[in-house]
């Protein structure tokens, strides 16, 4: 039987190089760690898809499942999950991020 929130999750994170599974959207984030990892996108000027989960019950849950992570924003870059907040934060601290984006081939502005 398959799930359609795994699977609504699979065809985002297949179509799009960067996903942000978060709280409210990128113009409008519902909480702190969600708008500190949109942040960090637009700091970069990544272009990425934003999946709000208040939205949806069975995504928000999904993606806990999907990524064995519990905690949401979530961060997809090329069908791989990033982490959370406080690692992408560190990552963006620490250059990882960038040369992230550089290995995958995600166009940045910065």
């Amino acid at each position: 039987m398959t799930n359609p929130a795994i699977d609504q999750i699979k065809k985002d994170i297949g179509e799009n190089d960067v996903v942000l599974y978060m709280k409210g959207t990128p113009q409008f984030p519902q909480c702190g760690f969600s708008a500190a990892v949109v942040q960090v996108l637009t700091h970069f000027g990544v272009p990425y898809k934003g999946v709000n989960v208040l939205a949806d019950p069975g995504i928000r849950e999904g993606v806990k499942e999907f990524a064995q992570w519990p905690t949401i924003p979530q961060l997809y870059v090329k069908g791989e999950f990033v982490g959370g907040c406080d690692i992408v934060r560190e990552m963006a601290e620490s250059g990882e991020l960038e040369t992230l984006f550089k290995d995958k081939q995600v166009p940045t502005s910065a």
